[in-house]
């Protein structure tokens, strides 16, 4: 599973860098990246929560592998 950040969307809330801050941080303009290309199969319940609970809903999931 992977996660991706829309920029436009994102609103430095940190949420996501509260729920998961093993795959998510902020950059240096405040707005969310993530810092993991595969989200770790131990992280991906603490993922999942955090696209839940983006208040922008700026946050992807995606089920499939990288090409």
């Amino acid at each position: 599973m992977r996660v991706e950040v829309d920029r436009d969307l994102c609103e430095s809330n940190a949420v996501c860098v509260g729920v998961a801050p093993e795959v998510f941080s902020l950059d240096e303009s405040d707005i969310a990246i993530v810092t993991v290309d595969e989200v770790p199969p131990a992280r991906e319940a603490e993922v999942r929560e955090a696209v839940q609970l983006c208040p922008k809903i700026a946050l992807s999931l995606h089920e499939d592998a990288r090409p």
